[in-house]
């Protein structure tokens, strides 16, 4: 059976390529869901790819990726700074989950932009390496399954 990775993607990001090109580029997420569908494919993956806006929507999709999937991908957006359910979700993984984020957050105007509640439960994160952040979470994944398939032998 093909292992399967979820890439899930928080509030505002359907907005990719409109919505400050300054600060996220010009890729859309249309364009980002290529990307990771050749990345996932180049890995041995089974992609399943999500937006929502709606915070109750990305809880079920969290729980669907840890009953199911075998890594999870999940730019939280702006849930990064208060979505407590969203956090106690991420908690309950026991797959792979790597944060990413387009922009990197370090340098954002505000403090409190500028920190994940996320980052004390996620495997890993990447910041601020743009669109590109996404291909390399996958391949991170990609890279840990082996490792635990490996070590599971």
């Amino acid at each position: 059976m093909t292992p399967t990775l979820f890439v899930l993607n928080g509030p505002n990001l359907e907005w990719l390529g409109q919505r400050e090109p300054e600060i996220y580029g010009r890729d859309t997420l249309a364009d980002v869901e290529q990307a990771c569908h050749r990345a996932a494919e180049k890995a041995g993956f089974a992609l399943r790819f999500h937006q929502t806006n709606a915070e109750h929507e990305m809880l079920a999709l969290i729980h669907e990726a840890r009953l199911g999937g075998n890594g999870l991908v999940i730019n939280p957006a702006g849930f990064s700074y208060a979505a407590y359910p969203v956090l106690d979700a991420l908690r309950m993984c026991k797959i792979p989950v790597i944060e990413v984020h387009i922009s990197n957050l370090h340098r954002r105007e505000t403090e409190w932009r500028s920190r994940s509640i996320m980052t004390q439960v996620v495997t890993g994160m990447i910041t601020g390496l743009g669109t590109h952040g996404y291909v390399l979470a996958i391949e991170h994944v990609a890279h840990l399954c082996r490792v635990s398939d490996q070590l599971g032998s």
